[in-house]
């Protein structure tokens, strides 16, 4: 297919973007197909003739993995998708594949953070990882990520091709552990559901597994088998600042504020600092510092990490306190909302601030939940049911009173309580206190 069809293809899946009726969706899923099923540039929906041509063509594969009906990191997919002049030439250099569902995705190959709509793998031809690309820290879906920031992703992805034998044992820690279960498609939750194929002459987005679900059936296999959801399931991949750090999208891994006293400050890294390893793993983008980072048990943690200073590189020693997962938050994922619905009876919450607080004679320290959403339907209804309103300030939940997160209530619920479990609140309406109870799903 020639590269106008592509572009005339892509820009009607932009058109069919908004409103995002059901019928748009699946115009958004058949256009995709349309634009690059047939195209030179892309091969689609196949991740073993991906690997077949570069074997065949002595290239690392760049593996593009897209939720096509999600809008979240559209625009950004679309230049990718259609080579930007920032990455085309470059992009010569991978053997490309798109995979635009998730109903069979290979877990033993293909793991990253499933509340992405959008995320790029780089492969050697034989399926080992050789870095990541595409993250998010909250509900801005690209203000993490930029085409110069993948530019140097690549760059470095092709270094460390060219170099691969000899940097092959460092490259151990990036790969995928052994999953639950080979596709998403064997979670309990999900079985059933889905076929394998896509139904492109029906309803082709509902056939269409979201990535976002692959993470939810994760944790619902822990729910429902009586179990709790470990920290590292309940906060995966967690943001650079849970160490202390804020990454700059357009440079590769450069700091670009590091938070004072936080464990990143107490290791001795500066602004302007490359983090080139960590726990002995190369990084080609914030991607990889998560992917490390998702693999790190909960709790008190060391890890040795190697700063690029001015080309000097400086090894330091992180040195993670005991909530650093936990105080990380997650309220932004997708995910989250089937959270709320196992945990808050459908309900979502937000800290009160401190000026907010003071304004209303409440300490810094007790529980202000503000209940911004109240759901209307299904299991999503069960606060609503029980008489909570929008805008109901809640300060005790289950009998805690001090200060939480979201996503600490969260944790709390889903560590310590069970399905049919009774869970008792009050909240502050028109200035009184009331008292309520729900019954968890």
């Amino acid at each position: 297919m020639h590269y106008c069809a592509i572009v005339a293809a892509v820009a009607l899946v932009a058109t069919a973007a908004s409103p995002a009726t059901a019928q748009d969706r699946d115009a958004k899923v058949r256009a995709d197909r349309d634009a690059f099923a047939a195209s030179l540039d892309w091969i689609y929906n196949d991740l073993d003739e991906g690997m077949a041509a570069a074997r065949e063509q002595d290239k690392p594969l760049l593996v593009v993995v897209r939720c096509i009906p999600c809008e979240a990191c559209q625009e950004f997919d679309d230049d990718v998708a259609r080579r930007d002049p920032i990455i085309r030439d470059i992009m010569d250099r991978f053997v490309c594949v798109r995979l635009v569902q998730a109903n069979t995705l290979d877990l033993s190959r293909l793991q990253y953070d499933f509340d992405q709509s959008m995320a790029i793998v780089f492969m050697h031809p034989d399926g080992t990882v050789l870095g990541r690309y595409g993250t998010r820290s909250d509900r801005h879906e690209t203000e993490d990520i930029s085409l110069h920031g993948l530019r140097d992703a690549m760059e470095e992805t092709l270094r460390l091709y060219a170099d691969y034998e000899a940097i092959r044992p460092s490259l151990l820690g990036k790969q995928p552990p052994e999953p639950d279960v080979p596709t998403p498609l064997q979670y309990p939750s999900l079985a059933g559901r889905y076929g394998a194929d896509l139904d492109y002459q029906g309803a082709v987005a509902k056939s269409c597994l979201h990535c976002h679900q692959v993470r939810e059936a994760e944790r619902r296999f822990y729910r429902d088998a009586g179990r709790p959801i470990p920290d590292e399931v309940l906060f995966p991949y967690p943001d650079p600042s849970t160490i202390g750090l804020k990454v700059n999208p357009e440079a590769m891994l450069e700091v670009e504020v590091v938070a004072e006293g936080s464990p990143a400050a107490l290791a001795g890294i500066k602004v302007g600092d490359r983090v080139a390893t960590l726990e002995g793993q190369p990084l080609v983008s914030t991607a990889d510092l998560q992917w490390v980072l998702h693999q790190t048990p909960s709790g008190p943690a060391e890890l040795a990490a190697e700063l690029d200073r001015q080309g000097e590189i400086i090894p330091v020693t992180l040195r993670l306190p005991d909530d650093w997962r936990t105080s990380g938050n997650i309220s932004w994922r997708v995910s989250s909302w089937d959270l709320r619905r196992q945990a808050l009876g459908g309900m979502k919450l937000s800290d009160l601030g401190d000026e907010a607080r003071e304004d209303r004679g409440l300490s810094q320290d007790a529980m202000a939940l503000n209940a911004d959403h109240v759901g209307q339907y299904g299991e999503h209804a069960i606060a609503k049911r029980a008489g909570l309103l929008a805008g109901d300030l809640i300060v005790s939940f289950d009998g805690l009173d001090r200060r939480m997160s979201e996503s600490q209530l969260f944790a709390h619920v889903l560590q310590n309580r069970q399905p049919g479990d009774r869970i008792p609140l009050v909240v502050l309406r028109d200035g009184e206190r009331r008292e309520f109870e729900i019954t968890l799903p």
